[in-house]
């Protein structure tokens, strides 16, 4: 039977007046189910309830993997570097062989995760090919070389083709954000008429917006590429919108799973292959063409990277201490002994440090993060602890840069600390792991010594080998002949 609006008002009507379910039903002539569906007004005539089944293809291994990655994520306690729906969903499909929907997948972690997350209206916006880069910078957090560090990331983004560049940085400074640009503008293949940018003191040195007043160096380096800068006003973040939402989507797709690098180069390496394969294979919501199209559009109308290559680097000429380091932003780098109180030159880049000792010798190192840290190379002073063998197994540039297992040997080598250096010099001309598969090959009832690891370490000098036939054929001479041409001269 239909209720329409007239019979759910008559017993409405008649159960506020207090007349019983049964009697309405009786006298309406409608079966009790129905008044006691409506009498109440929970509901109304022509409104379903909201029936949800539950998925067939989300098995309780796809809900436990789901929660895996929503457990790991308050682990990591990383507000702004968490696993997305869609992130969940990409990680299914490769690793789980999930064959469901993203909507399904969105619709169970909104469950799981129980999360309000309010709405947020923009203006919408419409930029020329080549008018404009967005910039800004964001928090990420990796393992490097098994630390857990937290990092600095780079974002940028051109305002027309959407194409994206992302690089990471030990901190936030003026080389790296200098450095960081420049290798935007390589990877766009030329520069704007403008960058986008907040007031961060990186780049502005007074003001805001309008009235800001960049900073000295970025004033140079601008004038040097030929953009012009645009900074936001304070707390306005919908300014630059278009990088804003960058900054969170490399967060949650291309650094999660959190990173474990040995190197920030390798990192970087990592993320400049996920921005190409974004132009590659994205299409911005809304656009009839995909990055990659609009990209080679918009590089058209960039002008040309300037040859001359800007020195982003911070420079400073220290002088070489007592223990033949110098010192770079509050940290201490090794040089040879042999520059020891010289003057040297540093240059500091977002992750390296490079120092000139003269125009034959420099050394690169990564960057170090924070303070009060002294990096060694072995190599560096191994002339003086041949010339001072006795402090070898207390030296700090021997127990900081060589393996464990190197030192446990040295000190069961008969020579003591000569045998040690002796060792020490091979790890410089070898390489540590050649050494340490040398003393490997060595069988289990010999003795190593600095002769026998030597022995299985320099390989053999290899002779040409040249096999013969067992048996040889020899043929066989007709005599007759050359009797017969003895004759013939004799008369």
């Amino acid at each position: 039977m239909v209720v329409g609006m007239s019979l759910y008002s008559q017993i409405r009507e008649a159960y506020i007046s207090g007349e019983s379910q049964r009697s309405i039903a009786r006298r309406l002539k409608v079966s009790r189910q129905t008044v006691k569906k409506y009498c109440e007004g929970e509901t109304m005539p022509g409104i379903r309830k909201d029936y949800l089944r539950a998925p067939s293809v989300v098995t309780p291994d796809i809900e436990n993997f789901i929660r895996i990655c929503l457990e790991s994520d308050k682990e990591e306690g990383l507000r702004k570097q968490t696993h997305t729906a869609k992130r969940i969903y990409d990680r299914l499909v490769s690793e789980m062989g999930f064959t469901g929907s993203y909507s399904i997948v969105r619709r169970v972690v909104h469950e799981m995760r129980a999360q309000f997350i309010p709405a947020q209206a923009d203006m919408p916006l419409e930029y020329d090919p080549g008018d404009a880069i967005q910039i800004d910078w964001g928090e990420a957090t990796i393992y490097l070389r098994g630390e857990r560090k937290t990092i600095q990331i780079f974002c940028g983004r051109l305002c027309y083709s959407c194409d994206i560049f992302v690089m990471a940085c030990l901190n936030q400074n003026a080389e790296s954000f200098l450095e960081a640009q420049q290798r935007m503008f390589d990877h766009f293949g030329g520069v704007p008429r403008r960058l986008i940018f907040d007031n961060g003191k990186v780049g502005v040195k007074e003001g805001f917006g309008l009235h800001a007043v960049a900073q000295d160096y970025y004033r140079m380096f601008s004038g040097h590429y030929v953009f012009a800068t645009d900074f936001c006003n304070v707390a306005s973040g919908n300014e630059k919108g278009l990088v804003e939402n960058l900054v969170g989507f490399s967060r949650n797709n291309f650094l999660v799973p959190v990173p474990r690098v040995e190197s920030m180069d390798s990192l970087n390496a990592q993320l400049l292959e996920r921005c190409l394969e974004y132009r590659r294979t994205h299409k911005v919501h809304g656009r009839s063409q995909s990055v990659g199209e609009m990209y080679l559009t918009e590089k058209k109308c960039l002008h040309p990277i300037a040859p001359y290559r800007y020195e982003t680097a911070r420079v400073t000429t220290p002088t070489v201490g007592d223990y033949s380091t110098v010192r770079f932003d509050r940290n201490e780098y090794s040089v040879p002994v042999r520059f020891l109180r010289k003057a040297v030159t540093v240059k500091g880049y977002a992750n390296q440090v490079v120092i000139i000792c003269d125009q034959n010798t420099a050394v690169t190192y990564e960057r170090l993060s924070g303070q009060g840290k002294t990096t060694y190379k072995l190599e560096h002073y191994i002339g003086l602890l041949e010339r001072k063998p006795r402090s070898v197994f207390q030296a700090k540039p021997v127990r900081q840069t060589v393996q464990k297992e190197l030192l446990d040997l040295g000190k069961q080598l008969p020579g003591g600390n000569k045998d040690m250096v002796r060792l020490l010099r091979m790890c410089v001309d070898y390489g540590e792991d050649r050494v340490i598969f040398a003393k490997n090959q060595i069988p289990a009832g010999i003795t190593p010594t600095i002769d026998v690891i030597r022995t299985y370490l320099e390989e053999p000098e290899r002779v040409a080998v040249v096999h013969f036939p067992n048996e040889v054929y020899i043929a066989q001479t007709n005599l007759a002949y050359y009797d017969e041409k003895c004759g013939v001269a004799a008369r």
